[in-house]
């Protein structure tokens, strides 16, 4: 185990590389900051560009960039916003901003498996059914939908046409109108509505990589011996079957959690929920440089470890498969 974690511990390293060399590189070829934080300011000189260029060491060849910023980088500094909160550390600034995002993500991704593993497992267990087909056709459609027109459809019904939830943010402005006076109960009710959204987005794909799963599993000779075997339904279904049918499920989850971050911009754009997905969109916009790296810093090692952690649970699902 220790042999196979190192070995891809060494594969990952030049890949976070690379990922950072094109991130570096495309996020430079699409602009100048420093055009776009002066533009409004019609009594700039080109003279003060130039000095806020080199200010930020953006006179200085790209490679000679990159380099500053992966010695930067070994030290722990993922250097300071151009745009965002009056020049903070991008280290406070995804600290400040990155609890927010998870909070919702894994709030969606838990209730999403709670639901979807059971589900699956019945539609397979009664395929062609009016319930399998009805779980089938719901899951396509959830499948199919963008999740921000999702969001934007919950938002009409549930906020302004109902009025349950909060259209947007992640509390309430005023003290007074937290639900009971509670500040925990305030972001459970705003969470609501996005959770609900991302939960049904999440569910849709994991119910049918479960149902196929389980009808492929269910076929296997090891599951009709244990049927013949004179074991309860329960127990070849639970402690037979779903074991070996989560592999699927389980490469899902490690992607998810690995790039939940990365696919966070789109439901906290339209939630306007203040995590680093909502932070990602705003310094691209603003072609903020260091905080764009430091998000994918971020993501990519999380990516990384989730799939490293990913590879480590299959073994440990399946005792079929062997470390190598």
């Amino acid at each position: 185990m220790l042999r196979y974690v190192i070995r891809r511990i060494i594969y990952l390293i030049p890949l976070f590389f690379g990922i950072l060399i094109i991130v570096f590189v495309a996020s430079r070829i699409a602009g100048n900051p420093v055009q776009l934080m002066t533009v409004q300011n019609p009594h700039i000189t080109a003279e003060a560009r130039q000095r806020l260029t080199e200010y930020y060491g953006l006179d200085k060849p790209l490679y000679h960039q990159f380099f500053i910023y992966l010695a930067e980088l070994f030290q722990g500094d993922l250097g300071n916003s151009y745009a965002l909160r009056g020049g903070i550390a991008v280290t406070t600034l995804i600290g400040d901003y990155a609890w927010l995002t998870f909070e919702l993500q894994l709030a969606a991704l838990f209730l999403s498996l709670l639901i979807a593993i059971p589900v699956g497992i019945i539609s397979a267990k009664k395929q062609y059914s009016k319930l399998d087909v009805t779980v089938t056709t719901t899951s396509l459609l959830g499948t199919c939908i963008p999740v921000f027109y999702m969001g934007i459809i919950a938002i009409i019904i549930f906020a302004y046409f109902l009025g349950w939830f909060p259209a947007g943010g992640a509390h309430s402005i005023l003290p007074e109108r937290y639900p009971f006076g509670s500040y925990v109960l305030d972001e459970l009710w705003h969470m609501a509505l996005p959770t609900a959204v991302l939960t049904f987005a999440t569910l849709a794909p994991v119910v049918l990589l479960v149902r196929s799963s389980m009808l492929e599993v269910l076929r296997q000779d090891y599951i009709l011996a244990a049927r013949a075997s004179g074991l309860s339904e329960r127990s070849v279904i639970y402690k037979h079957a779903l074991r070996n049918a989560l592999i699927p499920v389980v490469t899902y989850v490690g992607l998810y959690f690995g790039a939940m971050l990365a696919g966070a911009p789109v439901t906290e754009t339209v939630f306007n929920w203040p995590g680093v997905g909502r932070l990602f969109v705003e310094a691209t916009t603003k072609l903020d440089f260091p905080v764009i790296m430091g998000i994918t810093v971020f993501i990519t090692i999380m990516t990384l470890i989730a799939n490293l952690i990913t590879d480590i649970a299959y073994g440990y699902i399946d005792p079929r498969i062997r470390f190598e």
